[in-house]
């Protein structure tokens, strides 16, 4: 087991369960099984706010545990089939909330590819932030995020610091996300890597 400290808390990793045990773990039923469940060799950042520029609400939890209620905000009638999820989300200030084992397969990237691998789904941990593509995110967020990236390199070693990118990358012209204020600098000097990830071969 991993255990990492930030200002806030002790973060645990449990290479058995895949969880992270100081998380709030919320499982979302929108996962399945990896081809190979130790081919884990890219982390994908995203953003996500629900109702859509509005944090803080439950309308995340709702979306990856198939919950939405459409009647609740005029943008859910578009989302309320989806089935997606993310193996975790960082909210705003700093909480770490989980839905998928890391050695489980997340549905968060879609029509994707990295280095010439198509579904990146297949060996990826998704992340995702809370935000949007118009405003910065919270520090409490990227130390949070930094912590938590340290734990999985640690943790599982078929990950590299390196091979972290965001889903505007692996899906260019088809998502936009962690979008334009993400400080992509700012977390390729914690990690001591170029950051995003070439996605190119």
């Amino acid at each position: 087991m991993q255990k990492i400290t930030t200002k806030n808390k002790v973060q645990n990793i449990d290479i058995k369960t895949g969880l992270m045990l100081d998380a709030r773990i919320c499982l979302s039923p929108n996962h399945d099984e990896r081809a190979d469940e130790n081919d884990m060799s890219l982390i994908v950042i995203h953003n996500i706010s629900l109702p859509p520029n509005e944090f803080g609400g439950d309308g995340i939890d709702q979306l990856f545990t198939n919950q939405i209620d459409k009647n609740e905000h005029p943008f859910y009638e578009e989302i309320v089939e989806l089935r997606v999820s993310s193996h975790l989300l960082i909210r705003r200030d700093g909480e770490v909330v989980q839905y998928v084992p890391f050695h489980k397969r997340a549905w968060h990237a879609g029509v994707s590819q990295f280095l010439g691998r198509d579904v990146c789904n297949d060996f990826s941990i998704g992340i995702e932030m809370e935000g949007t593509d118009f405003e910065p995110f919270t520090d409490d967020q990227y130390e949070v995020l930094e912590q938590t990236i340290k734990a999985l390199l640690e943790t599982y070693p078929s990950l590299k610091p390196d091979a972290i990118t965001g889903h505007e990358h692996i899906a260019a012209g088809r998502k936009t996300d962690p979008g334009p204020y993400f400080e992509w600098d700012k977390l390729s000097t914690a990690l001591k890597a170029k950051l995003p990830a070439r996605c190119e071969k």
